[in-house]
């Protein structure tokens, strides 16, 4: 008890640092990624409740920014493309970035790295390309789970029983574990496999041995088979100029943005300058065990000790010359293997001419890809291309920061993405704390307690780490879990994202548009007028 009044007279002391300058609204919305703009986009559109934006970054994005290297190279945080299941949300981002110059749009080229050669993702739908006796294993296992499959009446216990199920021992052995070890820094064995849905393809046996006889690569499959780009400034820029069409007043970016403490008891929140913030309701898309943090309360940050997540690294690399042929017009690649410590690299390159410097720019060599110094130390002009990568990071797959960057690199050459000679000109290297909302066994349980225990005090924590829920964890759903936030802030709107991944991510969701839904709510009462503002209406 001792521990928790300390707490308490602690969190006193920092809701006392108010610089006495106070702001009153109906919705506080905290964070300035796709979430936190998607619920603002809406309260702005709504226009009916008093609402405000903070972000302790200058620049909105969150985790779906873009940064520059200092020679000109762009790099997002992580390998993001955009696909949708909302016209909602394509028109805020058409919204945004109007003309048709202002995207690339590309058709996804992705492969599996497997023992020497590049076999066409999904690897479970492309087995004819592999070896003749990892065929047969590969065969044999799906034979095997496909008959025992009949006969199940149980749903599988965890994401490893799910995969050997689906794919068999075969598969799982040669892609499945070894490649969702290195993405998610668990074994398959500690994450549940309610948040698949349409993540992992489900492979259809005779096709696969009709395939395999023909000796034929499957088509394309899953939700982001064609997909597009912007022209300029990376994924980022998406959302600088989703910003731009909110109303400057409402928002506070940078650190006089900067939350310092909320106090749930009193609707109050504390900004890096002093200012206090009185709510009605609070949107927070900070992460949740972050929130809870922020709001002293030991039995909550308790509860959030039950939620997991890895760390990401972004690592980039820009290098001198034409992009070669054997890169061609490659997306994004896996690796499964233990030969380089990345899971997947992308041809960022490919994505835009404008994430790397023009090839008239004159550039110094930094290394040689071999680890080499170049022979000669002068400014050369290009062309130029990029290859990012991600490396994921956990208390059970720990990774060596120092050495992760020439480590990555030694990698790129080990799987010939890059040839020991080739010039590298330009890295980049960010650890993400935060980078993914693990689906582990314990989730649920302790989602189905803390979120409710939030909203009880007027908070809706929502995101990709808000509401933890990776299944909607993409740009598209982050910005429809802050939309439908603020509809049910305003008019108790069921939030089909949070509650219903499955639902949402096998239809097109046309129901809210832009304009129509702007004249719809216009013709509602306000919410101000009622006994209990911001209630959702019985």
């Amino acid at each position: 008890m001792a521990g928790n009044h300390a707490d308490h007279q602690a969190h006193k002391r920092q809701m006392s640092k108010s610089n006495g300058q106070e702001v009153d609204v109906d919705v506080l919305v905290i964070g300035a990624g796709p979430t936190g703009l998607g619920a603002a986009k809406r309260l702005h559109q709504i226009n009916d409740p008093s609402w405000m934006i903070v972000d302790s970054s200058d620049i909105p994005g969150g985790l779906a920014s873009t940064d520059i290297t200092p020679e000109g190279f762009l790099y997002d945080v992580g390998g993001h493309v955009i696909f949708s299941h909302y016209k909602y949300f394509d028109d805020c981002i058409d919204e945004a970035l109007p003309n048709e110059s202002d995207w690339y749009q590309h058709q996804r080229i992705s492969y599996v790295r497997y023992k020497g050669q590049w076999v066409p993702y999904p690897f479970q739908n492309n087995i004819s390309m592999l070896p003749k006796e990892d065929q047969v294993e590969a065969l044999e296992g799906m034979i095997d789970a496909a008959m025992e499959a009949r006969v199940a009446n149980t749903k599988p216990k965890d994401f490893d029983e799910w995969i050997m199920r689906n794919v068999g021992e075969g598969i799982a052995n040669q892609f499945m574990r070894p490649y969702n070890y290195k993405v998610w820094a668990v074994p398959t064995t500690k994450m549940q496999c309610q948040w698949l849905g349409e993540r992992v393809a489900a492979p259809n046996l005779k096709l696969v041995t009709k395939n395999v006889v023909l000796n034929k690569a499957a088509g394309n499959w899953g939700p982001n088979a064609t997909f597009r780009f912007p022209a300029e400034g990376g994924t980022g820029n998406i959302w600088i100029n989703v910003a731009k069409t909110l109303p400057k007043e409402k928002c506070r970016f940078g650190d006089h943005g900067r939350v310092q403490a909320v106090d749930a008891d009193n609707k109050r929140v504390l900004l890096g300058d002093g200012t206090t913030v009185n709510y009605q309701k609070l949107i927070s898309t900070m992460a949740v065990d972050s929130l809870c943090e922020a709001m002293r309360n030991d039995e909550l940050k308790e509860m959030t000790k039950g939620l997991f997540y890895s760390t990401t690294h972004v690592i980039g690399v820009g290098i001198r010359g034409s992009r070669p042929e054997r890169i061609g017009d490659k997306c994004w690649l896996y690796f499964p293997e233990d030969n380089c410590p990345f899971y997947r690299a992308t041809i960022f390159s490919n994505y835009s001419p404008n994430n790397q410097p023009q090839a008239d720019k004159k550039l110094k060599t930094m290394q040689l890809a071999d680890g080499s110094k170049p022979s000669s130390a002068e400014e050369k002009e290009g062309p130029y291309w990029s290859i990012m990568l991600e490396v994921s990071e956990s208390s059970m797959k720990p990774v060596d920061n120092e050495k992760l960057l020439q480590d990555s690199i030694q990698g790129l050459v080990h799987t010939e993405m890059l040839q020991p000679g080739d010039e590298i000109v330009s890295t980049y290297h960010r650890r993400f704390d935060h980078g993914y909302p693990t689906p582990s066994l314990e989730r649920e349980g302790v989602l189905k307690q803390l979120l409710p225990r939030l909203y009880d005090q007027d908070i809706l924590s929502r995101g990709r780490f808000g509401s933890w829920r990776y299944e909607v964890g993409n740009q598209d759903h982050s910005f429809m879990l802050g939309v439908e936030a603020a509809d049910h802030v305003i008019n108790g709107a069921a939030e089909l994202t949070l509650n219903y991944p499955d639902f949402v991510n096998t239809r097109v969701n046309s129901e809210r548009r832009l304009v129509d839904g702007a004249q719809f709510f216009k013709s509602l009462k306000g919410i101000r007028s009622e006994d209990k503002p911001l209630r959702p209406k019985s």
